[in-house]
């Protein structure tokens, strides 16, 4: 599931997408995505549409959700 994730976002929205924490728990991951822009609020846009397409996995809990410079 984390692999499907991962890689589909990086193809539909051209991510750096990888599992960050928990690769030791079975049914627990934490995953980072990060773009680049000319524009803050271009990257934020892909970010929200990459956590749009993680939850629409229905297998799928999103805990917490955070993007921005500071994250």
């Amino acid at each position: 599931m984390v692999k499907s994730i991962l890689h589909g976002a990086q193809r539909r929205f051209g991510v750096a997408a990888a599992e960050v924490a928990h690769q030791d728990k079975w049914q627990r991951g934490s995953l980072g995505f990060a773009t680049v822009s000319g524009r803050a609020g271009h990257a934020d846009e892909v970010l929200q549409k990459v956590e749009r397409f993680v939850t629409s996995f229905p297998e799928v809990e999103v805990i917490e959700a955070y993007w921005g410079a500071d994250a």
